[in-house]
């Protein structure tokens, strides 16, 4: 069964966390709404404590102020000189607490308790609402960045509350009022530090319980992707997220189901394939000899003209039969990992010259060896399959002159088998070592000498038993090359290691 490269999820995860996580954003979510909640109400409540704060003291000052008018004015006889209104001034803001500032105006006339005290302080506008209303009005203003409370009042007689034509003024400063509501903000906003370490915390938590089981769904799906069809996510409590991975275990469940399932027919269809072969060897025995004796009968010339071309019809398609089954098992031999290897310190330019000669190929090859021998430790009857494989299509397919060259490149003993033919197309490069694969189109095929469709694949699976390659390609010029690679010396626990099995 085709699985993904192993560590290609891994790799697409690991794509853009360190500042767009979830645990950031939560994190910062939570920040923010504890911020934002906490400036709210802390706003408010300041809004309102200081609105308290200076109403109590706006009507604390204008209660002060009206009794100790009734006190005063009582005593005070109209119309008033100068001397008499500076008094009575005086005489008002003596008993009102704070140390107050009294102005006292009655027609052109205006004395105050204090004669340093800057009068811009009461504006046109409370002058002109107190001489018009008729009754007492206050104002907030703020003079040299000093908070103060002005409270005005015309002053009536007391028998019927006509006015008098004097009014009254008071100056006091809300400094302390304005220092109280100052030490609240600083209360409500050192409190806020630890508001948003709480809720920091409290962030770090509920990161911590939602994104637990997220990370465990996450490494259950890359074991799945890299290939462990075990590999489940826990599922905890009954929420959404125990949901998603109770339908991420039922999947995993599902697709380890079918991957078995797929598994024991690839098996029984290989099992199949070997057990034919095998089955097929005795009665092609049979049929061998039977051939071989109307072979020599026909080379003989003992045979009538129509039975001697039946006698080699029949010879060179079992011979073909012959092939085909031996193929067949040793592909089952391959994908059961039942192929073994033989190695020995080879002379590969050695191994090669003998392939060919013991084929008759040597006069019809190119040998290009190095000056030096290519000692490689290899199985030399699987490299002799190669060989022979690479050589015979060339030979077959392609067309001559075929070149067999033989080199050590670093840590490689290579073989270069190239001919003059028409070539491989690029699309048939993918399929070349397919198989049952044929380029009917692009090779030259010789009657009578067509393979079995596994030799190419064959080939390359006993270079990678070796730990080594086998690649097609294009040959510069036309034609077409394949080229064998296999390590000089191979690696402990490669894939076929040097004397052992796959």
């Amino acid at each position: 069964m085709n699985r993904p490269a192993p560590g290609a999820v891994r790799r697409a995860s690991a794509r853009g966390l360190p500042f767009g996580g979830l645990r950031t954003r939560l994190i910062a979510a939570f920040v923010l709404v504890a911020v934002g909640s906490a400036g709210t109400a802390t706003a408010l409540a300041y809004r309102d404590a200081r609105t308290a704060v200076l109403t109590r003291a706006q009507n604390t000052a204008a209660n002060d102020f009206r009794a100790r008018l009734g006190e005063v004015a009582g005593q005070f006889d109209l119309p008033a000189d100068r001397a008499a209104l500076d008094r009575f001034a005086a005489e008002v803001a003596r008993r009102l607490p704070g140390a107050p500032a009294v102005e006292a105006v009655y027609g052109d006339l205006t004395a105050a308790s204090d004669a340093d005290a800057d009068r811009t302080r009461i504006t046109q506008d409370l002058r002109q609402a107190v001489r018009s209303g008729g009754r007492l009005r206050f104002q907030r203003v703020e003079h040299a960045g000093e908070p103060y409370l002005v409270v005005g009042t015309p002053v009536t007689y007391t028998e019927d509350g006509r006015p008098s034509g004097l009014d009254a003024y008071m100056i006091t400063s809300l400094r302390a009022e304005q220092e109280d509501t100052g030490a609240l903000l600083v209360s409500v906003r050192d409190g806020l530090l630890p508001v948003v370490a709480v809720a920091a915390l409290l962030a770090l938590v509920a990161a911590r319980t939602v994104l637990r089981p997220v990370r465990e769904l996450s490494r259950a799906t890359r074991g799945l992707a890299d290939g462990t069809l075990s590999s489940r996510a826990p599922v905890r409590g009954r929420d959404e997220l125990a949901s998603l991975a109770r339908t991420f275990n039922e999947t995993a469940d599902a697709l380890q189901a079918t991957d078995a399932e797929l598994r024991e027919q690839e098996s029984r269809a290989r099992q199949f394939a070997a057990d034919v072969s095998h089955e097929l060897r005795t009665p092609l025995a049979a049929m061998t000899m039977v051939v071989t004796v109307l072979d020599e009968e026909a080379d003989a010339g003992t045979l009538p003209a129509d039975a001697e071309q039946a006698a080699r019809t029949v010879s060179a398609e079992t011979a073909k039969l012959t092939r085909l089954v031996d193929d067949l098992m040793e592909i089952s031999r391959f994908d059961a990992g039942a192929a073994v290897l033989h190695t020995a310190d080879t002379d590969l330019t050695g191994a090669v010259r003998a392939a060919l000669a013991l084929r008759g190929w040597a006069d019809r090859v190119t040998l290009l060896t190095p000056e030096r021998p290519v000692g490689v430790v290899c199985d030399r009857r699987r490299v002799d399959v190669i060989v022979a494989n690479l050589v015979g299509n060339a030979l077959r397919h392609g067309a001559r002159p075929v070149e067999v060259a033989v080199a050590e490149h670093g840590p490689w003993a290579v073989v270069r088998v190239r001919d003059r033919g028409p070539g491989l197309p690029p699309e048939a490069l993918a399929h070349v070592f397919d198989r049952f694969w044929k380029a009917d189109t692009a090779r030259v095929r010789s009657k009578g000498l067509d393979g079995s469709g596994l030799g190419l694949a064959i080939a390359r699976e006993n270079a990678h038993l070796h730990g080594g390659t086998l690649e097609a390609a294009g040959a510069a010029g036309g034609g077409a090359e394949f080229t064998l690679r296999l390590p000089l010396r191979p690696e402990p626990g490669a894939r076929g290691g040097a004397g052992g099995g796959r």
